[in-house]
C-alpha cells in the first residue's frame, strides 16, 4: 500500500535539512515493490515497538516495518497558483501525494534569512494555504465551466455536482480549506474526482530549536491543524512527527509473525479483514474464507498461540470482522 506525504514550506525553512535526515533512516525498497524509486522520496519505517517483540516471540529470521513515504517538494512563493517560481511543478506534485506536511520556521538566525525578512510561522503558513486555496478555487471555477452544458441538460449528477463544488468553493472564498468542511460520503466523492489540494489532510511541522522554547506556546496554540515540533539538524522530534504522520493518513497496523519473518502491514482504518488482505496479496480479498486473530498485547502477555489460544484470546473472525490496529492476523484462503 503506497500513500505519501508531501513535504512544503517557504525558501530557508530547513525542508530539504530534514527530508535528508529522514532519507538517512529509509529502509531498503525491495521489500516494498510499491514505492516510487525516485531521489526525492525517503521511504521511511515507522518505528513501533511491538513489531520487534513479536518478532523476538516468534524468533523470526527477517523483520520488516510498515513505511511511510515522505516525498521533497519544491519550494514554495508567494504567487505559486499563477505561476511563480516553480508553481506548476509545485502544485502538480503536491496533487500526487495523499497528505502534506507543512515545514514553518520557528528558530531565529540571523545567517539564515527568511523569504519575507522575518520569522513569522503562522504568516508563512496563511501564504502557503492562500496559494493552496487559489489553486483550488481556480480548479473548481474550471470544472463548474465544463459542466455547464450537462446541467443545462437537466442531468442530475451534473446538477448535484455543481452544487457540492459551489459549496466547497464558499469555503474557500472565505479564506478557509476544503478539508474544514464537513461532507456527505456522496459529496466527499465528488470532491475527490477533482483533486482539490486543500481537501488533502494537513500536518504542520514546526521547525524549532532549544533556543525557540519561549515561543512555542504562544504559537502552538494558533496553529489550525494537527502539528509536531521538530528540530531535524539534531533529529529531535522525529519519532513523534513519522508517527503523527501515519496517523494523518488514516492509517493503521496489523501484524503477521512466524518463523520465518513478521511484519507489519499498512492499512487504512475501517477496513475489514478481506480488505486488510489485500495488503499482503490482492487475492486475499476474493478468496478469503475466516481469520485468526489475536491481538499482539494479548499474543505477548500469553507467551504462545497455544496459551492465547487457551485463555480465549484467539478468535475466528469473518468477512465482517473490522481489522484494529495491533491484531497479529492469520488469514485462511
Amino acid at each position: 500500500m503506497s500513500l505519501s506525504i508531501g513535504i512544503v514550506g517557504l525558501p530557508n525553512v530547513g525542508k530539504s535539512t530534514l527530508f535528508n535526515a529522514l532519507t538517512k533512516k529509509s529502509v531498503p525498497a525491495e521489500n516494498y515493490p510499491f514505492c516510487t524509486i525516485d531521489p526525492s522520496v525517503g521511504i521511511v519505517p515507522v518505528p513501533d515497538e511491538r513489531l520487534w517483540k513479536l518478532s523476538e516471540f516468534s524468533k523470526s529470521l527477517k523483520t520488516v516495518p510498515a513505511v511511510i513515504e515522505f516525498v521533497d517538494i519544491a519550494g514554495l512563493v508567494k504567487g505559486a497558483s499563477e505561476g511563480e517560481g516553480l508553481g506548476n511543478k509545485f502544485l502538480s506534485n503536491i496533487r500526487e501525494v495523499d497528505a502534506i506536511l507543512e515545514m514553518v520556521r520557528v528558530f531565529e538566525d540571523k545567517d539564515v534569512i527568511h523569504v519575507h525578512g522575518e520569522v513569522n510561522p503562522l504568516s508563512d503558513i496563511e501564504v502557503i494555504n492562500f496559494e493552496l486555496i487559489l489553486a483550488d478555487q481556480e480548479t473548481i471555477t474550471k470544472r463548474i465551466s465544463n459542466l455547464q452544458k450537462e446541467v443545462k441538460a437537466g442531468k442530475k449528477d451534473a446538477v448535484f455536482e455543481e452544487e457540492v463544488l459551489k459549496k466547497v468553493h464558499e469555503v474557500l472564498q472565505k479564506g478557509k480549506l476544503a478539508n474544514t468542511l464537513e461532507l456527505t460520503p456522496e459529496e466527499k466523492i465528488v470532491v475527490n474526482g477533482v483533486h482539490l489540494l486543500t481537501a488533502k489532510p494537513i500536518l504542520y511541522a514546526l521547525n524549532t530549536s532549544e533556543a525557540a522554547v519561549e515561543n512555542k506556546l504562544e504559537v502552538t496554540s494558533k496553529i489550525p491543524g494537527p502539528y509536531v515540533l521538530i528540530d531535524p539538524v539534531f533529529e529531535k522530534g522525529f519519532e513523534q512527527l513519522i508517527k503523527k504522520s501515519y496517523e494523518t493518513l488514516n492509517l493503521i497496523t496489523y501484524f503477521t509473525t512466524g518463523e520465518d519473518e513478521t511484519r507489519a502491514w499498512t492499512i487504512t482504518k475501517g477496513w475489514n479483514a478481506p480488505m486488510a488482505g489485500t495488503a499482503i496479496h490482492t487475492d486475499f480479498k476474493d478468496k478469503f474464507i475466516r481469520a485468526e486473530v489475536v491481538h499482539c498485547d494479548d499474543l505477548l502477555a500469553a507467551g504462545s498461540y497455544d496459551a492465547a489460544r487457551e485463555k480465549g484470546k484467539v478468535r475466528t473472525e469473518g468477512k465482517e470482522y473490522i481489522v484494529k490496529d495491533g491484531d497479529v492476523i492469520e488469514f485462511r484462503i
